[in-house]
């Protein structure tokens, strides 16, 4: 263990970075909030998923380390990493060539997709589970690329679920006008980790609100794994209406989830659902058309229902009534 230890220890000191412009901090970052994630159980896996989780240590330890102009981008080391031979990217299916483009992956929304996750070398994995030895790693990280700033780094969670919760608030409290204000600076500035995070948190408080239950079909499945059967579905898409509030979503199934983005079923004034006579299926116990005139089990808090306006406009622009 201490000769690997040693290794990994010099491998991290001769990182492959930017010294010319003031030793980009990107990788040691990275590096610190992958190490965090192992510390506090958030992971225990050879493979290192874009996850809510790391993004967000990621951006927290970023505002605690870094006193340079460096522009806070999660892209940059989780591609370039690669330069330093123990981390290797694992493409999604169909993505193999783009990840030769390194001009691409600058940025997050790219890296997102072509990127099903990076997997570190077995040793380094069995060091980064190991208490003493990840401790050691990250203590040698911030002495060597932090050393004025380093007293600010807490290796708890706390920063990440700050943001969190700010970001959870937003979604449960802000008006839609507002956020969508919000999400146009966000776009403007480039700022596509902030709106990955919205998006992500918007996926796990919707099913929440409804007690991980469909609200059409009431179907609720209790997993004893980490396994979500119900889909946070936004009424007026995100592409269009740049709106991750809650009087923007609704929780489904997923085969309701399509039927719905598809433009199959809409839901009218009333919260009842109307079904499209635009397609044919057999009689069966999974009929879609079942659900005709069923009204939607909706949130407990009335301020969380959704707007009658977004269901309107799926009306308008998505259901094919005929």
């Amino acid at each position: 263990m201490k000769e690997r230890l040693q290794k990994y220890l010099k491998a991290f000191k001769k990182l492959r970075i930017d010294r010319a412009h003031g030793l980009a901090p990107h990788k040691p970052v990275l590096l610190i909030s992958v190490l965090q994630t192992f510390q506090n159980g958030i992971n225990n896996n050879q493979r290192i998923y874009i996850t809510p989780e790391l993004v967000a240590l990621f951006k927290s330890n970023w505002n605690l380390l870094v006193t340079t102009n460096h522009d806070c981008r999660f892209a940059l080391p989780f591609y370039h990493l690669t330069s330093d031979k123990f981390w290797k990217l694992i493409p999604n299916p169909g993505f193999e060539n783009i990840l030769l483009l390194s001009a691409s992956m600058r940025s997050f929304s790219n890296l997102n997709a072509a990127v099903n996750c990076a997997i570190i070398d077995e040793e380094l994995h069995e060091l980064l589970i190991d208490k003493k030895s990840n401790e050691l790693l990250t203590q040698f990280l911030l002495d060597e690329y932090f050393p004025n700033s380093k007293s600010n780094f807490n290796n708890s969670t706390r920063g990440q679920q700050i943001l969190f919760d700010d970001i959870e608030n937003k979604i449960l409290k802000e008006p839609s006008e507002e956020y969508r204000q919000e999400i146009k600076k966000l776009l403007e500035q480039k700022n596509e980790e902030e709106i990955f995070l919205r998006g992500s948190l918007f996926k796990r408080e919707i099913p929440k609100i409804y007690n991980n239950t469909c609200c059409i079909s009431g179907m609720k499945i209790d997993a004893t794994i980490n396994v979500s059967m119900i889909d946070a579905c936004h009424i007026v898409p995100f592409s269009v209406s740049y709106d991750d509030t809650v009087t923007n979503g609704i929780a489904l199934c997923p085969n309701l989830h399509r039927a719905f983005d598809r433009g199959l079923i809409t839901i009218d004034e009333d919260y009842k659902v109307v079904v499209s006579k635009s397609f044919r299926e057999d009689e069966t116990s999974y009929s879609i058309r079942a659900f005709e005139g069923k009204e939607l089990q909706l949130p407990k808090v009335i301020s969380y229902y959704p707007l009658k306006n977004n269901f309107e406009w799926h009306k308008i622009n998505i259901f094919k009534a005929q």
